[in-house]
């Protein structure tokens, strides 16, 4: 009999989850709010990054990384926050994907601090002036912001990153063994006319000049 899934053995139903992993605590339950409350206010403003999830209409995923200065997300109210969009690769995945599911999933990070803060609701993409003007950095302002409004917030626990010793120096791999970014991005485009040296100018160039 032939292959019916890239996969076996698979769990394809709540119950079935449910039996193999049981059901959250209370307070799993009731730590969902819908709003940002002060503690997630201090979080987002220590924050230097955070991780947007979008889908498009077809539900095809992307999680792109955002950074910037802690705090670098403009909190409007306890409803609204808006994300600024700095200078990236013009491929515009999340953009693309607003504009046809706003539904939106953001992860924010801070160095040092296991738990994680996760906030779930609906993007807007904006060109509001005032709203850009205030998220200027080193002189520029961005084009646009990605405006969400809150529907769920709450803190994560830190069991991955404790598993993972993100932060844990000492287990951070050499980079000596890894091939470089440039050689990676070379090998993935496969452009036999360009060279790894001219794609290491170009990430150099790039970071250096079109950050903001």
């Amino acid at each position: 009999m032939g292959r019916t899934s890239e996969f076996d053995h698979l769990v394809t139903t709540e119950a079935e989850l449910r039996e193999l992993l049981g059901h959250p605590s209370e307070m799993v339950v009731q730590k969902t709010i819908s709003q940002l409350d002060q503690h997630c206010r201090n979080f987002m403003a220590q924050s230097p990054f955070m991780l947007l999830a979008t889908a498009n209409a077809a539900g095809e995923c992307d999680v792109s990384p955002r950074g910037d200065a802690p705090g670098f997300v403009l909190i409007l109210d306890e409803k609204r926050l808006v994300i600024p969009e700095r200078p990236g690769n013009r491929k515009l995945d999340s953009l693309t994907n607003i504009v046809s599911n706003p539904r939106v999933g953001l992860l924010f990070l801070m160095p040092g601090m296991g738990e994680t803060l996760r906030i779930n609701g609906r993007a807007y993409i904006t060109r509001d002036p005032s709203l850009l003007e205030r998220m200027e950095a080193r002189g520029k302002r961005p084009l646009l912001g990605i405006g969400v409004y809150v529907e769920e917030c709450f803190l994560h626990c830190a069991k991955a990153l404790k598993r993972s010793q993100l932060w844990q120096t000492q287990s951070w791999p050499a980079s000596t063994d890894l091939p470089s970014a440039a050689q990676i991005f070379h090998d993935h485009a496969n452009l036999p006319e360009t060279t790894v040296e001219q794609v290491e100018k170009s990430l150099e160039e790039s970071y250096r000049t079109r950050l903001y």
